[in-house]
């Protein structure tokens, strides 16, 4: 990670400290309010583990799925905790039961990422749940405290986010506006002849899928909030909230646009000074980007410090200069590569004045007529949690189901080592072992390899943390805050470092053993024992019915192509509107949030895969090529997109061009490839489309800058084809199971 003085200011400003926070506060207040006031130790531990378990599901999102989820999570967590409490008197019956539940509970993953949260919840509370023997009158009052805390938890948090609205949408907005900073920084370095091509695609890639999900995320919260019609009016703030997320969709676009063909640059400007000029802009812009993304945390007006006139000049007079020299003559696909990438970053430059000025309330008022209707509610998810979805997945060829089975399997010899083998040894803390194999396994095998190492590596350090702390401080009021900054530093990492959250979560647990229980240092060894005993279980479950990613991946290629395809399509629905209004390229925008959304579930895929054995890897190179492939295609067609929307017609070689590229990549989602040589294909249609440009340039009906429109097009066009056809000869070749 890195600790610079501007990172920690994101982090600290960002949404996962916030959420850590509230998290913090609202599992540990009903523990504090019943145990300090009342002297009431066992129900504040009871209400605390229901707000806990509530807890964990109350990620950043909009505030009706929050509410359904964290309430659905509250019952579904009380029922799991009675019926485990009912059946902790009896040996056998406990085993089953715990047995059972795991299975049900894992299966919530069918429902995907908040599913798999509940799912998990919930075993954290049985697990929390199975270690005291309770009476049915017990088993009932423990029921009830814990629906409290987690109905108390859902209030709380609620509440919160009532009177922190404003708050939870900045952030949202600053996350995406930093994953696009970051995709920026990476940008720049293809203008680094030091830096090697394929290197930094791998990392670009990974960049712009974090910008997906990070847009998807931030599109939920501000879209969803709008008022449902004009006349219901709406805050001004969330008016601006609205234009600054417009803007950095439009920014990253324009930046995802500037994307061309970096080997021709490299090879045609080698030693000019054009590279390091471009490298410097796009650099600065980047800076000045997660500027932005700062103000908007801490709630100021930002103006631009960072000043880019000068390598626009620069790169300006350069260009100049190449005219001069007949450049455009020598070289016309390096010239027009050249001055198409200066265009699009200028325009970069222009949007990111935007959102400057985004961030003064004096630009509020502007979007204040918006309202939800039906052409923005296609932009939002939503949620289906039909339970037709666990009983499709009862088969052996699931994902989900086989998950279900390997915690069930590793929970069942956890439960049997503890019980026989340990339980003589630490009897009191003998559940811990089911808790960490509860909390390492995930569906995927790689999360499950890395959460492993993460957690045991983590747990290892927080003993060592809590030894020392308790050797050499004596202070109960340092000790408590000690135990308060790991809750709020626990909850914080989980999704950004989960080694360094796994330390601080043991640091809070010992600690709050150290206040129930002073003076004993033997439950340090004993957490350290268990979560080395329940790493090793859940590795080696991890094994058993598992479902290598290869199995999953040739789906979300063949989505990623296909929107593609549908994203060319929309793109030229843009003709002669000059994408003047919102309205104007509804579609368009559509289908960009598709391909991106499509590109980020592949290009994850395709990562997961690399992180699982090498001998359950598939289709390496074919992969890779197509991750790229894809990524290089939806920026042309971003690239096309503006140049379509100034033709006045699109002339008919050109549609024709666009159509064969349809075509070519229906081929590529079927896997089929084309009988003809790809380099016949693509000099074939290289003629057709400079035959198109030298018809304009001979027709005295044409001005100069439609002739010059069509040239930039006709460059895209070109390497439109040239990438659809690598698409479709990777995809031929990709040897994946359907």
């Amino acid at each position: 990670m890195d600790y610079s003085t501007k990172n920690i200011k994101k982090f600290v400003y960002s949404h996962y400290f916030y959420g850590g926070v509230r998290q913090a506060l609202g599992a540990l207040v009903p523990a504090m309010v019943l145990l300090g006031l009342f002297d009431l130790p066992v129900l504040g531990l009871a209400a605390t583990f229901g707000a806990m378990c509530v807890s964990i599901v109350d990620q950043p999102g909009p505030v009706r799925h929050r509410k359904n989820e964290m309430l659905g999570c509250a019952v579904l967590g009380a029922a799991t905790a009675g019926i485990t409490a009912l059946a902790t008197p009896y040996a056998w019956g406990l085993w089953f039961t715990v047995i059972g539940l795991c299975f049900f509970l894992s299966l919530l993953s069918v429902f995907g990422r908040k599913g798999g949260l509940i799912g998990f919840a919930c075993m954290l509370l049985m697990t929390l749940t199975m270690h005291s023997t309770f009476t049915p009158a017990q088993a009932l009052l423990h029921t009830l405290v814990t629906i409290a805390g987690g109905l108390w938890y859902t209030g709380f948090s609620l509440v919160v986010t009532r009177l922190q609205w404003y708050r939870q949408e900045q952030q949202a907005i600053a996350a995406c506006i930093f994953a696009s900073a970051e995709y920026l920084e990476v940008k720049a370095r293809f203008y680094d002849p030091d830096t090697k091509l394929d290197d930094n695609y791998q990392q670009l890639i990974v960049r712009q899928a974090a910008v997906a999900e990070q847009q998807e995320a931030a599109r939920d919260v501000v879209l969803r909030e709008l008022p449902r019609a004009a006349s219901e009016g709406m805050d001004a703030r969330r008016g601006r909230m609205f234009k600054m997320f417009i803007d950095i969709v439009d920014l990253h676009e324009t930046v995802v646009a500037v994307h061309t063909d970096y080997e021709l640059l490299r090879r045609v400007f080698a030693g000019s000074d054009l590279l390091v000029f471009f490298h410097d802009l796009l650099h600065k812009l980047a800076l000045d980007t997660e500027a932005v993304g700062l103000a908007i945390t801490q709630d100021q007006i930002t103006h631009r410090h960072i000043n880019v006139k000068a390598e626009l000049r620069a790169i300006e007079y350069e260009i100049d200069q190449l005219k001069k020299a007949d450049f455009p003559k020598l070289e016309p696909e390096a010239y027009t590569a050249l001055i198409w990438t200066f265009r699009r970053a200028r325009n970069a430059a222009k949007i990111l004045d935007r959102l400057h000025r985004d961030t003064d309330p004096a630009s509020d008022g502007e979007a204040s007529s918006l309202k939800m209707d039906a052409s923005l509610r296609r932009f939002l998810s939503k949620q289906d949690f039909s339970p037709a979805r666990i009983t499709s997945n009862l088969k052996l060829s699931s994902p989900n189901f086989r998950h279900a089975l390997r915690v069930t399997l590793a929970v069942a010899i956890g439960m049997t080592l503890s019980s026989e083998w340990l339980i003589p040894h630490h009897i009191m803390h003998s559940y811990w072992i089911v808790l960490t194999i509860v909390v390492i396994m995930k569906p995927g095998f790689s999360l499950s390899k890395q959460r492993n190492i993460h957690r045991l590596t983590g747990t290892l350090i927080g003993c060592g943390l809590v030894l020392a702390l308790l050797s050499f401080v004596d202070n109960t009021f340092i000790l408590f805050a000690a135990m308060m900054l790991a809750a709020v530093m626990g909850n914080s990492l989980v999704q950004l470092y989960y080694l360094a959250s796994a330390t601080f979560n043991t640091t809070f647990v010992l600690l709050a053993f150290h206040f129930i229980a002073p003076g004993s240092l033997s439950v340090i060894g004993e957490r350290a024992l268990d979560t080395l005993v329940g790493s090793i279980i859940a590795l080696g479950c991890s094994y058993f019915l598992p479902y290598w990613e290869y199995r999953l991946i040739k789906p979300t290629v063949q989505r990623a192509i296909a929107a593609n395809r549908n994203y060319l399509s929309a793109s030229q629905q843009l003709v002669a509107t000059g994408i003047a209004q919102p309205a104007d390229d509804f579609e368009y925008r559509l289908a960009r949030k598709n391909v991106h959304i499509a590109f980020g579930n592949f290009a994850n895929s395709f990562y997961r895969m690399m992180l699982e054995p090498r001998s359950k890897q598939r289709s390496v190179a074919e992969l890779n090529n197509l991750v790229i492939q894809n990524h290089e295609l939806a920026a042309q067609i971003g690239a096309a997109a503006p140049l379509l929307a100034t033709l006045p017609a699109m002339p008919a070689p050109l549609a024709g061009v666009t159509r064969r590229i349809e075509g070519i990549l229906d081929d590529a989602v079927k896997g089929t490839p084309d009988t003809r040589d790809d380099t016949e294909v693509l000099r074939e249609l290289a003629r057709e489309l400079d035959g198109a440009v030298s018809e304009a340039e001979t027709a005295g009906s044409v001005d100069g800058d439609t002739v010059n429109t069509l040239r930039q097009l006709v460059f895209q066009l070109k390497q439109m084809v040239k990438t659809s056809l690598s698409i479709r000869r990777s995809a031929a070749f990709a040897r994946l199971p359907a």
